[in-house]
């Protein structure tokens, strides 16, 4: 058995439905994502590798275990930027296609927080639906593998813009496939930065409102942003509670706890939307970060030194692994 706190702090015991081989598996994904990121962020001089140690096990669990998706026939190499949406492109599209196919029992995934667009396209790849070589056009000129993904980019339908607003989109399209009866679920990515704005709070009262029980929340409470620690930035704390207040079923798990994130992502609707709060560490698997502590929201090397520092822990923390 396992417990969770959450629901006004009552223990939530549930069996667990996997098999601790399927768990292991979704551990290796998860170190996969963090090798390939600071791989990548030692090749260009610059990643944001933090949010990868963080979340690495949550996105490892939605693509492994939580989102039903439909399967792509092989991994897809990234075609160039169509130009901007519009009545005269019909060569226009968004990276919904490596989340294959869309029907109304699918989930549909999106992600809030563009700084984790990095952290996505290494999931995409080490779950088969992304070409290794895709990676090679991030950040470059007409490619839609953009640093600050967009909803051409991998992965991606809509342009979350500033952070906080993809939970309102998200919560539109909950509100259609509810209209429409649709079984597919609504899966949201969050970061616990984003959930300070305004607008944030005035989802999830909709989203109460309006009992969108098929929207299930994951957010990556790593507890930094780009200025530093969260409380001293803005304090939301106690998030789980402030969040029951405005209506949400909320869990709050270890973010790292893999049993944990994919029997909750399982869960029954009972009309309210579900939140799963992961308190994670943004130094996980690559201690040598914590030397950067509070300042981690985007790694860039000051010096030739620093970055052999980093090659040696990458070298000696992945040395079975190849890229």
């Amino acid at each position: 058995m396992y417990q969770y706190f959450g629901e006004s702090g009552a223990d939530v015991k549930m069996n667990p439905k996997e098999s601790p081989l399927h768990h292991d598996e979704i551990y290796r994904v998860a170190d996969r994502i963090r090798r390939r990121v600071m791989d990548h962020t030692l090749k260009n001089n610059g990643g944001y590798l933090s949010q990868a140690c963080s979340s690495a096990e949550i996105f490892a669990a939605l693509y492994l275990s939580v989102l039903k998706l439909g399967k792509v026939e092989r991994p897809i190499v990234p075609a160039q930027f169509p130009g901007v949406p519009g009545a005269n492109n019909s060569k226009y599209f968004t990276g919904a296609n490596y989340n294959g196919p869309k029907s109304e029992e699918y989930d549909r995934f999106f992600l809030s927080p563009s700084q984790y667009s990095l952290v996505l396209y290494a999931a995409l790849i080490e779950v088969g639906r992304m070409a290794q070589s895709g990676l090679d056009q991030f950040n470059q000129d007409g490619s839609v593998v953009e640093m600050i993904g967009a909803e051409h980019s991998p992965g991606m339908e809509i342009m979350t813009g500033s952070l906080g607003q993809g939970i309102s989109q998200a919560a539109g399209i909950a509100l259609a496939r509810k209209l429409k009866n649709e079984s597919g679920r609504v899966v949201l990515f969050m970061s616990d930065g984003e959930c300070q704005a305004g607008q944030f709070w005035e989802a999830v009262q909709a989203m109460s409102f309006h009992k969108l029980g098929n929207m299930l929340i994951y957010v990556d409470i790593n507890g930094y942003q780009c200025d530093g620690l969260m409380t001293t930035v803005m304090n939301i704390e106690p998030f789980d509670q402030r969040l029951e207040a405005f209506g949400a079923r909320v869990y709050r798990v270890n973010g790292h706890d893999v049993a944990a994130l994919t029997e909750l992502g399982q869960l029954e609707s009972d009309g309210r939307p579900i939140f799963i709060l992961c308190d994670t560490d943004p130094c996980r698997g690559i201690p040598l970060l914590e030397k950067r502590v509070p300042k981690l929201h985007y790694v860039r090397f000051s010096s030739e030194e620093e970055k052999k520092a980093y090659q040696l822990a990458f070298e000696q923390l992945f040395k079975e692994e190849k890229p």
